[in-house]
């Protein structure tokens, strides 16, 4: 049978300890390649650099080779899938982030998700994997995580057994990402398959001297939502999240024929 080959790609930066802790569990998989950010790039969601992007070879703590970028999440994932490797890989698993990555504004800004997105985009198999820490820095901006090893290790063998799946069996029908999201403390082996959480951040920014500043995301800042969203499984529930998401932005077009009979209503020749 031939050798898997998987991507690890993260926001956090080449040597978190997240993604440490995922490459290890993926390479009982197959054969890994790590090409991330050189430093946290945090919130970049989907973005790609305009800029001179800069490719070094480094060593992880485990001694393995990974390629550190001066660029964005996706960045890493468009370098490594035409640049770097010499094939596309069989699956790309982004994370494990430190911090949670749930509902629309995550979707759409995490750079963990953005990753998974841009690997799914170009057809490969994706999955974004998330450690929900309560609050990974304090209201000053200073880091204060509380990471668990033995939640870190959970949330990278549930990464490792849903990597077992697609690689064996491919994506379930109609999904192009899988968003995994472990509490910062499980009590129970409970997975909750989840739906999206539409419900967008408070207030995410503090004051500071000339303006203003993200002031990191904490779990306490995504609102209380359904009992069925990605959301209320981490914080109501404490159960591991496994949210199924698609690329698909486009809703029925149908929805349009009464915007469209005003346009044509104003010369406008509006076909579907």
């Amino acid at each position: 049978m031939k050798t898997k080959e998987i991507l690890v790609v993260n926001d956090d930066g080449v040597h978190s300890p997240g993604l440490l802790a995922l490459k290890k569990k993926m390479d009982e998989l197959g054969k890994v390649s790590v090409v991330a950010p050189e430093k946290e790039r945090s919130g970049m969601g989907k973005a790609v650099s305009t800029c001179l992007i800069e490719v070094k070879e480094t060593q992880l703590a485990d001694g393995g080779k990974a390629y550190a970028i001066s660029g964005t999440p996706a960045d890493a994932c468009l370098l490594a899938l035409f640049k770097i490797l010499q094939h596309p890989p069989n699956l790309v698993v982004s994370g494990i982030n430190l911090g949670p990555n749930l509902g629309i504004d995550d979707l759409l800004t995490s750079g963990t998700l953005g990753a998974a997105l841009e690997a799914a985009i170009h057809g490969i198999p994706a999955i974004a994997v998330s450690y929900s820490l309560k609050r990974i820095t304090d209201r000053e901006g200073k880091v204060h995580a509380n990471i668990r090893v033995e939640s870190l290790e959970f949330c990278a063998e549930l990464a490792k057994q849903t990597a077992k799946y697609v690689l064996t069996n491919g994506m379930p029908k109609d999904v192009d990402v899988i968003s995994i999201n472990v509490p910062e403390n499980p009590t129970s082996r409970t997975v909750k398959v989840t739906s999206l959480s539409y419900k967008g951040y408070t207030d995410i920014f503090a004051e500071k001297t000339g303006g203003y500043q993200i002031r990191g995301w904490f779990l306490e800042d995504y609102p209380y939502d359904e009992a069925e969203t990605d959301t209320h499984a981490i914080r109501e529930n404490n159960y591991a999240s496994v949210t199924p998401r698609k690329l698909n932005f486009t809703h029925q077009k149908r929805n349009m024929k009464e915007l469209a009979k005003f346009l044509n209503e104003r010369s406008y020749d509006v076909i579907f």
